[in-house]
């Protein structure tokens, strides 16, 4: 990507004449800063880790495995049971005792080190129990693949395709390039989707990793758990090297029933979406809603000529006809073909295609990704993760990419 020669940069929404200048902002942007503000400070408290819990994750940790196979923990439950809490609690543990923890996340929805829509591989060598949720890139993953969905149900295929890649990276460059390479134990941290085609896909993941330990968290809502024992084998076939961990959910009310987690999980997509891309901006401190859609209207956008692009519809067909209209502000992957694994291509981070001029063939587009590495995109993957609403709406005059109708029903 070429940076544009524009020193205005593109604003995305074009003024209407007579109108104010340009403030983009949302009504409700106030109430959506007060809620995640509420968020975050929540989750900036220490996590209450009960004893089970550290009892789980010491197990896991001072296990004797195979000199050849490092410890590879894959943990499981339903719905706001507390999984990444656990996650990052088990990735604390075995950091006392490893340099490094790698960790495979495999939830698209609310994923731990990206924004949403990805699936990755993550080596962490430092605390991430405390980290702000606001701010998901705290690690650049050493292999991610953008899935371009929040849901696995989109497309299961590719959906296990990218798990089983990631897995087998992790097993050739980690834990089979060397004999003299340090032990790297595996996390591996699974969405709540554990019913239907979500329980099928997490059985397929179980048995293609073999886990040597699995945590499964219950709830006291016996039917939204995983069946008991180890539920991922044929009838008959008896796995030795599996442990498997059950533990209850971390809070339980007087009479013993589990509280959930509950979390806004769209306002958390919306809100990482923000922080990400809230990366662009680097000289100046941005707070606020209304300061970042300012900050990204005015950002200079890098001038990206289509004819250098190819560009993949991960989920759909689109005519050649309505491939401007289906990528003019949209969040799109951005992908290095030449950077493959098993015949995939390596996903660096996302952009935001703020502008298109059709008539020159080129694309406007904005990432917090850095120059030398953007200099390598040649691959646009879109998918259907969208641009928050919130950086849509805008104050004073009528924005091209919504229709009253959609702005009275947000």
């Amino acid at each position: 990507f070429p940076r544009s020669v524009f020193s205005d940069g593109l604003i995305l929404p074009p003024l209407v004449e007579g109108s104010k200048s340009p403030v983009i902002s949302s009504p409700t942007s106030g109430t959506v800063e007060k809620i995640a503000r509420e968020m975050s400070e929540a989750e900036k408290k220490s996590p209450f880790i009960p004893e089970e819990w550290s009892d789980a994750a010491s197990s896991v940790s001072c296990s004797s495995t195979s000199s050849l196979q490092p410890v590879v923990a894959l943990v499981c439950g339903p719905k706001n049971s507390g999984k990444s809490t656990f996650s990052r609690n088990l990735v604390e543990v075995l950091l006392q005792r490893y340099k490094r923890v790698a960790y495979l996340d495999t939830d698209v929805g609310q994923p731990e080190f990206t924004p949403p829509g990805f699936l990755s591989l993550t080596v962490v060598d430092k605390s991430i129990l405390d980290s702000d949720w606001t701010v998901p890139c705290v690690k650049t993953p050493e292999r991610c693949f953008f899935y371009g969905d929040v849901s696995s149900k989109r497309d299961p295929k590719a959906y296990l395709r990218y798990i089983y890649t990631l897995f087998d990276y992790y097993q050739l460059y980690f834990c089979k390039s060397s004999e003299n390479k340090t032990e790297l134990p595996l996390v591996i941290n699974t969405p709540g989707w554990v019913k239907g085609i979500g329980y099928d896909l997490l059985v397929d993941v179980l048995r293609y990793v073999s886990p040597s330990h699995v945590v499964k968290i219950n709830i006291s809502a016996h039917s939204k758990n995983l069946p008991a024992g180890l539920f991922w084998l044929d009838d008959g076939n008896d796995d030795e090297t599996a442990h498997l961990i059950e533990i209850q959910s971390a809070y339980q009310d007087s009479f013993n029933r589990s509280v959930l987690i509950q979390k806004d999980a769209r306002l958390l997509r919306d809100m990482r979406i923000c922080a990400y891309f809230r990366q662009c901006i680097k000289s100046k401190e941005v707070n606020t809603i209304k300061e970042l859609t300012q900050e990204l209207a005015s950002h200079i956008p890098y001038e990206v000529p289509v004819s250098s692009l190819t560009i993949n519809h991960l989920h759909c067909q689109i005519p050649s006809s309505e491939v401007f209209y289906s990528l003019n502000a949209s969040i799109v992957g951005l992908g290095i073909s030449s950077d493959v694994f098993e015949d995939l291509p390596s996903c660096v981070g996302l952009g935001i295609v703020r502008g298109i001029d059709t008539e020159r063939g080129i694309l406007y587009v904005i990432t917090p990704v850095a120059e030398n590495v953007v200099e390598k995109v040649d691959l646009l993957l879109q998918g259907s993760i969208q641009l928050p609403t919130c950086l849509l709406e805008v104050k004073d005059y009528r924005s091209p990419y919504l229709s009253p109708n959609v702005l009275a029903s947000t």
